[in-house]
């Protein structure tokens, strides 16, 4: 799978609440960091639905270069 563009440099910690649904970008390109905003339109990616197990912060990616989509998993710290 094609990765994004970098949209950060750190991961983005979101408190989640537990049964809703949240779209990450996928593509990097969106200004709603770390989710989706449609600015994906016309290229090859679609956001990734995350559904929160339980009511707690998560760590979103935003350096796009994860290997745990959606979450951070310190690839930032290799691929710069």
């Amino acid at each position: 799978m094609k990765k994004g563009n970098r949209a950060g440099e750190s991961p983005i910690g979101i408190n989640v609440i537990e049964g809703k649904s949240y779209f990450w970008c996928t593509c990097g390109i969106s200004s709603k960091q770390p989710f989706c905003d449609g600015s994906h339109k016309g290229t090859e990616f679609t956001p990734l639905k995350y559904l929160a197990d339980q009511t707690k912060k998560v760590f979103f990616c935003s350096c796009k270069q994860t290997n745990d989509q959606p979450l951070c998993d310190g690839s930032h710290n290799i691929h710069k």
